[in-house]
């Protein structure tokens, strides 16, 4: 990772950043006058279950998936498992946590013979310049959306993936 590339991404964006936080509430989201969804807390017993549930049959549980809210949470445990190819949204943003093991990403990068298979959602074969990142107990990822990505995982991976949904205003 080129860092004077990072902060310069940083220093550019830094500015737009503070200038959402100075917006009033109503302006950063446009949501409806409908009663507030509730809080959400997910308690450790409640995170151990579902992880022990996914420990017994590996796959994915849906532990938030709101009705008003552009997002969704989502646990996953995957084992000897790769993307065959790099797929992309124009619509969402990714945050993996990982809770045990590890698996590689490759991200970025200019994605070859390109198509598109549902509105938004993008796959290619390729992504030519892609990096290889290996995240690990503990690590934290963000992909924006519009980031080539796949994920390989070679032994196996729990994690909880947090995707934020709907346009960009600006």
């Amino acid at each position: 990772m080129d860092l004077k590339q990072t902060r310069r991404s940083f220093l550019r964006t830094a500015p737009l950043a503070a200038a959402a936080v100075s917006l009033p509430l109503s302006e950063k989201f446009a949501v409806a006058a409908t009663t507030p969804e509730p809080f959400q807390l997910f308690k450790a017993d409640k995170l151990a279950d579902a992880m022990a549930k996914l420990h017994t049959t590996p796959g994915n549980e849906n532990l938030y998936d709101s009705k008003t809210l552009p997002m969704t949470v989502v646990m996953t445990r995957e084992e000897k498992k790769a993307g065959k190819e790099f797929e992309w949204h124009e619509g969402r943003d990714h945050v993996f946590q990982i809770l045990e093991g590890s698996t590689t990403y490759e991200l970025g990068g200019t994605p070859a013979n390109g198509r598109n298979t549902k509105p938004g959602e993008w796959l290619a074969p390729t992504s030519a310049g892609a990096t290889s990142v290996t995240v690990f107990k503990g690590d934290m990822l963000v992909i924006p959306r519009g980031t080539p990505h796949k994920r390989i995982t070679e032994t196996s991976v729990t994690f909880i993936l947090i995707s934020s949904t709907g346009s960009v205003q600006g």
